[in-house]
């Protein structure tokens, strides 16, 4: 059973108000922008090394994404204290949401069978492997602000607001590839 998921205000088709984030970096972050589509994600905790391998597929694609007028926003449940440092080699705006407020907007919650799921750890097992946390790829953070449970999610949001496409995750390493996003749009 699913723990932590608040009743969801957004899901397909229904309209973002406009607002103002905060990047970690201290940018504003307008969702929606007015000139691109929005790929808001919800990721887990800083240091997730399920996190880290997907958007690693995220950075190696960024001009695709780029090109096909989609601008990423990735949101954590961490502290910006926690996401310092992660968040600067990322070319894409990073979100601390440590309270998880916009979780609980958008209806993202977290399962005890996050982790449990073999799709979750089978796919970073060789890069994990390859460069352990700490050689490449951010600390392991032991106790991550809102936990270890958390599920990911995924929303586009038109440059009006409206939500045209969204997933929530079933387990910790379900989220849209890249090709899964740009199909969305093409």
């Amino acid at each position: 059973m699913d723990e932590g998921v608040a009743q969801m205000t957004h899901g397909l088709g229904s309209v973002v108000a406009p607002r103002q984030l905060r990047a970690v970096s201290g940018a504003a972050v307008r969702i929606p922008d007015p000139d691109r589509r929005v790929h808001l994600q919800f990721r887990r905790h800083a240091g997730c090394p399920i996190c880290h391998v997907h958007l690693q597929s995220v950075v190696r694609r960024q001009d695709d994404i780029a090109a096909a007028g989609i601008k990423e926003v990735v949101v954590f449940h961490s502290t910006e204290d926690e996401l310092r440092g992660q968040a600067d080699e990322l070319p894409f705006d990073v979100i601390g949401d440590p309270g998880k407020a916009l979780y609980a907007e958008f209806g993202v919650g977290s399962s005890r069978r996050a982790l449990l799921d073999p799709r979750a750890l089978l796919p970073v097992l060789g890069p994990t492997l390859r460069h352990p946390p700490g050689i490449g790829s951010p600390p392991v953070n032991l106790r991550p602000t809102g936990g270890r449970l958390g599920l990911p999610a995924d929303f586009l949001i038109d440059s009006d607001g409206r939500v045209i496409a969204c997933k929530h995750g079933t387990h910790a390493n379900d989220q849209w590839s890249v090709d899964e996003l740009l199909a969305l749009v093409r």
